[in-house]
C-alpha cells in the first residue's frame, strides 16, 4: 500500500473565548448543520474523514469551553492536541485578545515555537457589528510566525472547510519534516550491526513530495 493512500488520525483542538461560535463551526465542518441556540460547551469531540491533497486523514476534532471556563482541562488538550484552530469573533475584540494568551500557553507545553495553528475570525456574516477589523487581525497573525488567518461563517459555512483543511496540511507538513532520514537509518542499522532497507526508505521519500 502506498503512504499516500494509507489514512493517519490526526488531533485537532478548537479553542477560544465562549460565544464565539466554536461549536458552530466545528458543526458545520463535521455534520454540516448549524447550531442556532447558544448551549455553552464543556467538551464535544467529533471524527470525519477528509483527504489532503491525495492523503486519508482521520480527524479528531475537539470541541472546547470557553477560555474562561474549565482551564484546568486545558493543558491536557494541549498536550495531546497536534493543531489548533483559535476562534475569535470579529465582533469582540477581548476575544482577539485572548488568543495571545491561548498561543503562549501552547507553545510552553508543546515546547514548540511552530506549532500548527490557524486563527480563525468567525461570524464574518454580521460585518456591520464588526469591531476587529481584517487589518488588525492580519497584523498578529504576520507577528506570530504568519499563522494562517481566515475569517470565517458557521451560519452561513463560509470558509469553514478551508480552515480544518489548512490545519491539516500543516500537521502532515510538520509530520514529514519530523520523520528520520535515510542518513538516520544508515546510523542506526549501521550501530545495531544491520544494513538499512533501501527499498523502505524510497516509499517514505515518494510521500514526503506529496506537498
Amino acid at each position: 500500500m502506498s503512504r499516500t493512500s494509507q489514512r493517519r488520525d490526526y488531533h485537532i483542538v478548537v479553542l477560544g473565548a465562549g460565544g464565539v461560535g466554536k461549536s458552530c463551526l466545528t458543526a458545520q465542518f463535521v455534520q454540516n448543520v448549524w447550531i442556532e441556540s447558544y448551549d455553552p460547551t464543556i467538551e464535544d469531540s467529533y471524527r470525519k474523514q477528509i483527504e489532503v491533497d491525495g492523503r486519508q486523514c482521520m480527524l479528531e476534532i475537539l470541541d472546547t469551553a470557553g477560555t474562561e471556563q474549565f482551564t484546568a482541562m486545558r493543558e491536557l488538550y494541549m498536550k495531546t492536541g497536534q493543531g489548533f484552530l483559535l476562534v475569535f469573533s470579529i465582533t469582540s475584540q477581548s476575544s482577539l485578545a485572548e488568543l495571545a494568551e491561548l498561543r503562549e500557553q501552547i507553545i510552553r507545553i508543546k515546547d514548540d515555537e511552530n506549532v500548527p495553528i490557524v486563527i480563525v475570525g468567525n461570524k464574518s456574516d454580521l460585518e456591520e457589528d464588526r469591531v476587529v477589523t481584517r487589518q488588525r487581525a492580519f497584523t498578529i497573525s504576520q507577528s506570530w510566525g504568519n499563522a494562517p488567518y481566515y475569517e470565517t461563517s458557521a451560519r452561513q459555512r463560509a470558509n469553514v472547510d478551508e480552515v480544518f483543511i489548512d490545519l491539516c496540511r500543516q500537521i502532515i507538513r510538520k509530520d514529514n519534516t519530523t520523520m528520520p532520514s535515510f542518513d538516520d537509518e544508515v546510523v542506526h542499522h549501521r550501530r545495531e550491526g544491520r544494513r538499512p532497507h533501501r527499498t523502505r526508505r524510497k516509499k517514505r521519500d515518494r510521500g514526503c513530495t506529496i506537498l
